[in-house]
């Protein structure tokens, strides 16, 4: 935790009487910034963040409830305590003050104990909150890297043994998030490919997706048909759900020797087929239902056929659904126009350029959603060894 002698206490006084008493009293505690009227004490405020800031009310040019309010937008200060020290004590003066974001008020004259009490108690709440965001920061750190770490991210092996070309990417919107995709070799000629979208963002989607995807891998490894897998994870992942969360989830099955793709959905984001010589094209028909409501659930698949140089590109709704500041929806359109654009690229140059697309369409909006793209390429056809 902050040591309170390090801690910096902005004073903001055109009153240069009141600015040396209070120096007087706090220069051997804290370090300390002076600013003689509201403009200078916002750009103080920029220049040198403080810990705590003492505040008069009445002032030339901006008085101290707009700087108070202005302090409260401004990311440099926008949880910093603000204690008003001001003449002014009347009832809907102190009203005014709390109202324009304030944590403290002291009438004046004041005694410098009660002054210097306050600021100690001030900044000690703020030293102790700093410190417990820092190690939830931490926390959430870790918690990231365990995530991604559950994610393959090198398919070379994969890529190998079944003739195809993957490129994957998962972006949260915060530090963990819920979306998923996995990629399991399950026998020579069955490749499962998978990806998912958990309801919600943050600690609670992230937990249920380590388990929907620890039980996806286990179920794609004895289940052969994408529709029963989706069956099995369904009755498991609503069995027992008190927080009654639930995942939307592609599942997919692929086979070299035939190219024959074999896909299931669960009310996910319907994959973009590209196909060579074609338009891209909605690889499914239909959505499904969400996994995780009831268990009993059944499920329709898609079979199609992949020659060399096709492709299929799974993605969640953060990609689709991605705002920008005008509110405008990147939209399904927007996604098949930018797949035709991107279509002649490897899966790796493609799933990071449409990565691209959409952050360019959202610029500087904050990312809405998790976003997660998984692209799969066929290279060529390969025989299973007898």
């Amino acid at each position: 935790m902050k040591d309170l002698s390090e801690c910096r206490v902005l004073l903001v006084d055109d009153a240069k009487a009141n600015l040396d008493i209070l120096v007087e009293g706090l220069k051997g505690d804290h370090k300390l910034s002076l600013a003689l009227n509201g403009e200078m004490a916002l750009q103080a405020a920029v220049r040198t963040p403080p810990d705590l800031v003492l505040l008069d009310i009445m002032m030339p040019g901006i008085d101290g409830y707009e700087v108070c309010r202005r302090m409260r937008q401004m990311p440099e200060t926008a949880e910093v305590p603000i204690m008003f020290l001001s003449s002014l004590e009347e009832v809907q003066n102190k009203t005014l003050g709390f109202e324009a974001g304030a944590n403290d008020y002291l009438t004046k004259p004041f005694e410098m104990l009660e002054v210097k009490a306050r600021v100690r108690s001030l900044l000690k709440a703020k030293a102790y909150s700093d410190a417990v965001k820092e190690q939830i920061a931490s926390e959430l750190r870790i918690s990231r890297d365990i995530q991604m770490g559950m994610l393959p991210h090198d398919f070379s092996e994969v890529e190998n043994t079944y003739g195809v070309e993957i490129g994957a990417v998962l972006d949260p919107a915060r530090e963990v998030g819920g979306d998923l995709y996995g990629v399991c070799a399950a026998t020579p000629e069955r490749l499962v490919v998978f990806l998912g979208d958990v309801s919600g963002k943050g600690i609670p989607a992230s937990m249920f997706m380590v388990r929907a995807i620890s039980l996806a891998r286990l179920l794609a490894r004895d289940i052969a048909e994408p529709e029963r897998i989706l069956a099995r994870l369904n009755d498991e992942l609503s069995v027992d759900n008190p927080s009654f969360m639930f995942v939307t989830f592609m599942c997919a099955v692929f086979d070299p020797t035939t190219g024959k793709l074999v896909m299931a959905n669960a009310g996910h984001c319907r994959p973009v087929l590209l196909r060579k010589g074609e338009a891209p094209a909605w690889a499914v028909k239909n959505l499904g239902t969400a996994l995780g409501f009831e268990p009993g659930l059944e499920f329709e698949r898609t079979e199609l056929t992949m020659n060399s140089g096709d492709a299929i590109v799974f993605y969640t709704d953060g990609v689709s659904e991605a705002f920008n500041l005008d509110e405008e929806c990147y939209g399904d359109d927007q996604l098949l126009a930018d797949s035709a654009a991107l279509a002649d690229r490897s899966p790796v140059d493609f799933t990071a350029g449409l990565l691209d697309k959409v952050r360019k369409h959202a610029g500087t909006a904050p990312q809405s959603d998790d976003i997660a793209i998984l692209t799969m390429s066929v290279a060529d056809r390969k025989e299973v060894a007898p």
